[in-house]
C-alpha cells in the first residue's frame, strides 16, 4: 500500500473537468474515479485545490507530496490541463469559474464528499475568495497562495476594454476559420526553456505544469509538441468589476482565512494587502520564501503554515 495520485474525471452538466487526488492509500494498479470514495484514507481530511492561470492541477504536486495528512484533490480548470475547453468562441470571464467550482462542489456533495477547505492559487484564490463568501458552508476555512479577491480596474477603461477584446477574439477566430496551423515545438525542453525565461519559474515546477499543458503529436503534416490550453485563456476579457463591484463581493467575509505571500511575490499584492484586509473578519497573513508559485518552489514551508492554520486556527 502506498500514496499515490489518482486520476479523475468530473463529469458536470456543462463540462468534463480533470483533476487528481492524493493522500488516500490504494494498492498498485487499483484506479479510483471520481465517482467512487476510496475507503483507505478517507478518515483524512479532503482539501480541494485551485490553480492559476495557465497552470493546471500539477502544479499542486509537490505541495501534495509535502501535506501528506490531508486528502489534497486539484482540479484543471476549463481549457488548462486535461480538462474540455468550454463551448462556442466567444471571449471568456473569471466569473465562469465561480460555477465551475459550485458543480465541483455539487458533484462531491452528492457522492457525499465535503472539503475542509479550499486552497486557491492565484487565479484559483481570486475565485475561491469570491465563491465562499456567497457559499460560507462550502467549506470550514479557506487558504489564499498570492491572490486577495477579485481584479478590479477603474470604470473609465471598460469602453477600450471592450473594443480591444472583441478585437483580439475576432482575430483568433479569423485565423482559425484560415487555417492557421498550431506552433509545433520539437521537444518539450525547448518549452521549458522558454517558460522559465519568460516567468523566472524554476524549471522542475516548468516541466510539471507543461507536461499536462502540452502532448505529442506524431501524426499530422508536423510531428512534435503542442500546447493543448485554450487560447482564448491569453486574451483579455471584455469586462472587468470596478474597485468597489470587486470589493462587494468578499466584504465581511467572515471564514478562517491564511493568506500566504512569496518575499518576491507579486507586488502588487503587497500594495493591495492593507487596503483588502478590512474585508476578510478572520485574516492570518504569513510570508514565506520564494515567488508567485511558492507552494512548488517551497513546498514544505507552504505545507507547514497549511497544515498549522487547518489544525490550531477557527
Amino acid at each position: 500500500m502506498k500514496s499515490v495520485f489518482h486520476e479523475l474525471e468530473f463529469p458536470l452538466p456543462h463540462i468534463r473537468l480533470a483533476g487528481w487526488e492524493h493522500g488516500c492509500m490504494a494498492r498498485d494498479g487499483i484506479k479510483q474515479d471520481s465517482t467512487q470514495t476510496a475507503a483507505e484514507g478517507q478518515n483524512k481530511p479532503l482539501v480541494l485545490a485551485l490553480h492559476g492561470w495557465l497552470d493546471n492541477a500539477q502544479s499542486f504536486a509537490p505541495l501534495a507530496a509535502s501535506l501528506n495528512d490531508v486528502r489534497l484533490m486539484a482540479i484543471d480548470w476549463p481549457g488548462h490541463g486535461m480538462s474540455e475547453h468550454r463551448a462556442g468562441h466567444y471571449p471568456l470571464h473569471w466569473i465562469d469559474y465561480l460555477f465551475d467550482l459550485h458543480a465541483v462542489l455539487q458533484f462531491l456533495k452528492a457522492r457525499g464528499d465535503s472539503p475542509k477547505a479550499i486552497i486557491g492559487h492565484s487565479l484559483g484564490g481570486i475565485v475561491a475568495s469570491a465563491y465562499v463568501a456567497a457559499h460560507p458552508d462550502a467549506c470550514e476555512k479557506l487558504v489564499l497562495i498570492e491572490a486577495l479577491g477579485p481584479l478590479s480596474e477603474r470604470p473609465g477603461k471598460c469602453q477600450q476594454r471592450l473594443a480591444d477584446s472583441f478585437a483580439s477574439h475576432w482575430s483568433l477566430n479569423a485565423k482559425n476559420a484560415g487555417g492557421d496551423k498550431p506552433k509545433a515545438y520539437s521537444s518539450l525542453e525547448a518549452v521549458i526553456e522558454a517558460r522559465h525565461r519568460l516567468t523566472g519559474l524554476n524549471k522542475a515546477a516548468c516541466e510539471l505544469i507543461l507536461a499536462r499543458n502540452f502532448e505529442y503529436r506524431s501524426d499530422g503534416e508536423m510531428p512534435g509538441w503542442y500546447n493543448k490550453t485554450d487560447p482564448r485563456l491569453k486574451l483579455d476579457s471584455p469586462l472587468r468589476l470596478t474597485p468597489a463591484h470587486a470589493e462587494a463581493f468578499i466584504r465581511d467575509l467572515e471564514m478562517p482565512t491564511l493568506l500566504l505571500m512569496g518575499e518576491q511575490g507579486f507586488a502588487k499584492l503587497h500594495e493591495a494587502l492593507e487596503h483588502a484586509r478590512p474585508l476578510y473578519r478572520q485574516l492570518q497573513v504569513q510570508t514565506i520564501k520564494g515567488d508567485h508559485h511558492l507552494h512548488m518552489t517551497d513546498p514544505d514551508g507552504a505545507a507547514d503554515a497549511i497544515r498549522h492554520f487547518l489544525s490550531t486556527c477557527g
